[in-house]
C-alpha cells in the first residue's frame, strides 16, 4: 500500500481532496461571509453588477472581486441555490494550492516522499479543511498567494526561463490581491521573502532586473486596476469603504501581542508534530535537508510575528501561517518516517505514542462514543453512522498495529485516512446535532401578494435567503406612506414587536410572523439572534 500511494502522489493528493474537500459541501448552512459572497455573486448575475460589486442593491467594495466572480461563474452553471456549487470554486482552488505545495516542497528538497508528506500535513490540517470548504475569500487569497510564490522561488533560483517565472509569479501575486487585497502580501509573502533572504540570500540579480521590472508592473497592475475602476465610478462610496476597512485595522478585535503564539494548533491532528517542529535545537540534527527546514521554520516564525504586531486577531488570520507550518512539519514526519523503528529514547518516542495512539483510541471508541452522544439523535442517519464507525474503528486498529511494530509511514497515512473517513462518512452525522423547532425561512416572503419592505437592513443570511434584493424604507418614509393597500415590513426581531410603535397613529399593525433562520434551537451556545426578523403586516387607518 505504502509503495503505491508514494509511487502515484498526485493521485494520493487527488484522492485525499476528493474525500475531504468536495464530501458533502452542501450540508452547512452558509456562514455569515459565504452569505455576502453568495449575495453578491447572485447581483452579479440578476442585476449585472460585475465591476460595481453590491450586497443587496448597496455598494459592497470591501473585498476585491475575484473570488465573487468565480463564485457567480460556478452559481451561473450549476444553479445559485446549489450551495456545494457555490463552494465548488473554493474547493478547487484549494486543489491547486496541494498541487503547488507538493512541486514546490520537491523542488526544495528534491525529495518526493519529503513533497508528499508536507502536502497530506496541509490537506488535513483543520484549518486548510476549514477555508477549502468555505465559499469566502481567505483560500483564493493564499492559494494564489502561494502559486506566485513557487514561481518567484523558481525566478530567483534559476537564471533560465527568467522571464515566464517572473510573469507567472507577477500574474498570481496580482489575482491574490484581487482576491482579498494586500492580506497575502503580508502574512505570506513578506515572510517567504524574509526567510529566502536570510537562508538562501538573492544572489545573481544582475541578469534579472528586466524581468522583475516586468513582474513588478502586472503585480501593481492587477492589484490596483479595480480600486481605481471603483474610486472613478462612484468615489464617494469607495472613499467611505475604504475608511472604514482601514480602521478596522486597528480598532476591532483588538487581542494581546501574544494571542497568535498558539498558532500551531489550529493544525489540527498535527498539533503535536508542529509543536515539535519549531524546537530548532532539538531537530536540527536530524532533519533531511538543513538549509530547506530552516527556511521553512524562519517563514513560519516570522509570518506569525509579523501577524502579532497588527492589533486586529482572529484565529482564523492564521490561515496562511499553516501553509509553511506543514513544510516544517514535514521534516518531522520525515525523520519519524526514517528512524522511528530505532529511536531509544523514550523521551523521543513518547510524544508520538501519545500523538497518534490518541488518534487510533478516538477510532476506536468511536462506535460507542457516537451512540451514546447522539441517542434518538442518530434516527435517519443510521447508514452514515454505521460506515464511519466502520471506517474509524479499522483506522484506530490499524494505527494502533503499525505503531506497536513501529511502522510509523503506515501509522502517518493511517492518519491521513482517518480524516478522510472523518469527512467523508461522519460529517453528515453533524446535522443529527440540528433542529430548530421554530426555523421559519424568510424566503417564503419570495411570493408575498403586497409589497414588502425592510427597516433598518437584515443579517447577510437573511438576505441570501430572502432570494432577491430588498427593497428598504426608513421610518419617516413608512411614516409618509400615502398608500391605503397593506404592506408588509421586516424589522430585527424584538420581544416587545415595538419596532414599528411609531407607526400607530396613522396605521394598523399586525404582527404576523418572525423568521428565524437558526438551525439549531434557542438552548443552545451558537443560537445567533440577529439570525431572526419580525414581519408586520401594515394598513393605513380608515
Amino acid at each position: 500500500m505504502r509503495s503505491y500511494i508514494e509511487k502515484y502522489p498526485y493521485v494520493t493528493i487527488l484522492v485525499m481532496w476528493w474525500f475531504i474537500f468536495l464530501s458533502h459541501l452542501g450540508t452547512l448552512y452558509p456562514n455569515i461571509m459565504e452569505a455576502r459572497n453568495f449575495v453578491t455573486a447572485r447581483e452579479m448575475l440578476t442585476q449585472g453588477n460585475w465591476m460595481l460589486t453590491t450586497m443587496d442593491g448597496l455598494p459592497r467594495y470591501e473585498k476585491p472581486p475575484l473570488p465573487t466572480w468565480l463564485t457567480a461563474f460556478s452559481g451561473d452553471l450549476f444553479g445559485m441555490e446549489n450551495i456545494a456549487a457555490l463552494r465548488f470554486p473554493a474547493a478547487l482552488i484549494t486543489l491547486a494550492l496541494l498541487f503547488f505545495m507538493y512541486t514546490l516542497s520537491r523542488k526544495l528538497t528534491q525529495n518526493k516522499t519529503y513533497a508528499l508528506i508536507t502536502t497530506l500535513v496541509l490537506g488535513t490540517s483543520f484549518y486548510i479543511i476549514f477555508a477549502g470548504r468555505n465559499g469566502t475569500w481567505d483560500i483564493y487569497a493564499h492559494a494564489f498567494m502561494f502559486m506566485g510564490i513557487y514561481f518567484l522561488f523558481q525566478f530567483f533560483e534559476n537564471t533560465r526561463q527568467a522571464y515566464k517565472n517572473a510573469l507567472l509569479a507577477g500574474l498570481f501575486i496580482g489575482l491574490s490581491f484581487m482576491s482579498k487585497g494586500p492580506v497575502s502580501h503580508y502574512a505570506l509573502l513578506l515572510p517567504f521573502l524574509i526567510a529566502y533572504g536570510i537562508v538562501y540570500k538573492f544572489l545573481g540579480f544582475k541578469k534579472k532586473w528586466l524581468p522583475l521590472i516586468a513582474m513588478l508592473v502586472i503585480i501593481v497592475a492587477l492589484s490596483s486596476w479595480w480600486g481605481i475602476y471603483i474610486y472613478m465610478m462612484d468615489t464617494a462610496d469607495a472613499t467611505r469603504i475604504a475608511t472604514k476597512e482601514s480602521s478596522r485595522w486597528i480598532g476591532y478585535e483588538l487581542k494581546p501581542f501574544y494571542y497568535y503564539w498558539s498558532f500551531f494548533t489550529q493544525s489540527g491532528v498535527w498539533t503535536i508534530p508542529a509543536f515539535i517542529c519549531l524546537l530548532y535545537p532539538y531537530l536540527k540534527n536530524k532533519v533531511s535537508n538543513l538549509k530547506a527546514y530552516q527556511f521553512a521554520l524562519l517563514w513560519t516564525v516570522v509570518a506569525v510575528i509579523l501577524l502579532s504586531l497588527i492589533p486586529t486577531k482572529k484565529s482564523r488570520y492564521l490561515l496562511p501561517v499553516l501553509i509553511p507550518l506543514a513544510m516544517t512539519v514535514g521534516f518531522y514526519i520525515q525523520y519519524l518516517f526514517k528512524n522511528f523503528d530505532t529511536i531509544t529514547s523514550k523521551w523521543e518516542k513518547w510524544p508520538v505514542y501519545f500523538n497518534y495512539g490518541l488518534i487510533g483510541t478516538i477510532g476506536l471508541i468511536f462506535p460507542v462514543g457516537a451512540y451514546l452522544y447522539f441517542g434518538n439523535k442518530l434516527d435517519g442517519y443510521y447508514l452514515f453512522y454505521i460506515l464511519s464507525s466502520l471506517a474509524l474503528f479499522g483506522t484506530g486498529i490499524f494505527i494502533w498495529y503499525h505503531l506497536r511494530v513501529q511502522k510509523f509511514p503506515l501509522v502517518f497515512y493511517g492518519t491521513v485516512a482517518f480524516i478522510m473517513f472523518t469527512i467523508n462518512l461522519g460529517f453528515p452525522l453533524s446535522n443529527a446535532l440540528l433542529g430548530n423547532p421554530d426555523y421559519n425561512a424568510i424566503s417564503r416572503l419570495n411570493d408575498s401578494p403586497i409589497p414588502v419592505y425592510v427597516l433598518d437592513g437584515m443579517a447577510p443570511e437573511l438576505v441570501w435567503d430572502y432570494g432577491k434584493i430588498s427593497e428598504r424604507k426608513s421610518e419617516n418614509q413608512l411614516a409618509c406612506s400615502g398608500s391605503s393597500q397593506p404592506f408588509g415590513v421586516i424589522t430585527y426581531q424584538t420581544k416587545e414587536k415595538s419596532k414599528l410603535n411609531f407607526l400607530k397613529k396613522k396605521f394598523d399593525i399586525l404582527s404576523v410572523e418572525t423568521f428565524d433562520l437558526n438551525p439549531i434551537d434557542s438552548s443552545r451556545q451558537a443560537y445567533k439572534n440577529r439570525l431572526k426578523a419580525d414581519y408586520y403586516i401594515v394598513q393605513r387607518k380608515p
